[in-house]
């Protein structure tokens, strides 16, 4: 019987429904429960990784680990700590961690901006008609000393064209896009078979070196305010409006996420 649930919370159960289907599994990180075994089998295998809570939104809880020649870097929020042992850094991540349940992904080293790291949030929803339609592509750069992009943690909002095409050019750059809006309705077709009761979805996703997408994330009630940053105001409209047809209310007083200069 298929779900009524129109939201989930729980990102490794997100990431599973997603790493179900063969195509979408290629551009999904690797991703665990956290254990102090899987810290160490990861950091030893990628050098990089992210921990981050489970259950969460807006970057919170969000950690950066990455061994180096002095052993191993933290990064939270503006903070960093280095850790000369596997077990310092351990018992440094079970303090902030708690009893909460945490994931280990893997870290993909991702394109940047001014030496800062820049992802994508593609928004998909289903118009009035039922139908998924992928309503908006808005790039993300981190706020400088952050290794996160949310525009909750004071991250810049970029048209993805602005970011993409000096590094990739015109024509590849309208490729990337259009794979991003399918990786984007795959996952929508996906997550709609199981849950038919969803009308939106916000997918995280971040390009490396070579140009490939990966899904970092997907988000089941996700926040449209990135868009309001950009300059076409069409595109946050039709997004009001598809979430006004299935009884979605969005507050768009965007105060932390910052709006690229001209």
């Amino acid at each position: 019987m298929a779900s009524k649930l129109k939201y989930i919370t729980s990102k490794l159960r997100k990431t599973r429904l997603v790493m179900r289907n063969r195509v979408l599994a290629r551009h999904v990180p690797a991703t665990l429960p956290f254990t102090a075994g899987g810290l160490a089998s990861a950091l030893a295998r990628e050098g990089i990784v992210y921990v981050k809570p489970d259950r969460g939104s807006l970057g919170i809880g969000v950690m950066k680990v990455e061994r180096i020649e002095a052993g191993y870097r933290l990064q939270s929020g503006v903070s960093t700590a280095i850790f000369r042992t596997l077990q310092s850094l351990r018992q440094a991540l079970r303090r902030r961690i708690g009893t909460e349940p945490y994931l280990i992904q893997k870290g993909i080293r991702v394109l940047r901006y001014e030496g800062r790291p820049f992802d994508f949030r593609v928004m998909i929803q289903k118009n009035p008609a039922g139908r998924w339609v992928c309503t908006g592509i808005a790039a993300r750069v981190a706020h400088p000393g952050k290794a996160v992009t949310n525009g909750s943690q004071g991250g810049t909002i970029f048209s993805p064209a602005a970011l993409l095409q000096p590094i990739a050019g015109c024509a590849r750059t309208d490729r990337l896009l259009k794979r991003m809006k399918r990786l984007a309705a795959l996952t929508a077709a996906a997550f709609g078979r199981s849950y038919p009761a969803m009308h939106e979805l916000g997918l995280d996703i971040a390009v490396d070196r070579r140009l490939k997408p990966w899904i970092l994330e997907v988000n089941t009630r996700p926040d449209p305010c990135p868009f309001t940053k950009l300059d076409d105001p069409a595109i946050i409209k039709r997004m009001v409006e598809y979430g006004q047809a299935y009884g979605r209310k969005y507050c768009l007083n965007c105060t932390k996420a910052r709006k690229a200069p001209q």
